[in-house]
């Protein structure tokens, strides 16, 4: 029995079709991989500013006191 045309066709579009959604199953997940880097890169860059501004308000606040201490 030999296959017809139409289902040549259907078979090469259905390889064609899983080959896409494999690539595309692997595209979602390098981009949620890229994207989990991102926004942890984005979260310490906050906790580090966040640090830096409390022990610029420590540093502040002795110098405040050494000042009152003189006066």
């Amino acid at each position: 029995m030999r296959p017809r045309t139409i289902q040549v066709i259907a078979a090469l579009v259905a390889a064609v079709s899983f080959i896409l959604a494999f690539i595309a199953a692997g595209v979602v997940l390098l981009s949620s991989l890229f994207m989990l880097v991102g926004l942890s890169a984005v979260a310490w860059l906050t906790w580090s500013l966040v640090g830096r501004v409390k022990l610029w308000g420590n540093i502040q606040q002795i110098r405040e006191r050494r000042r009152n201490r003189a006066a």
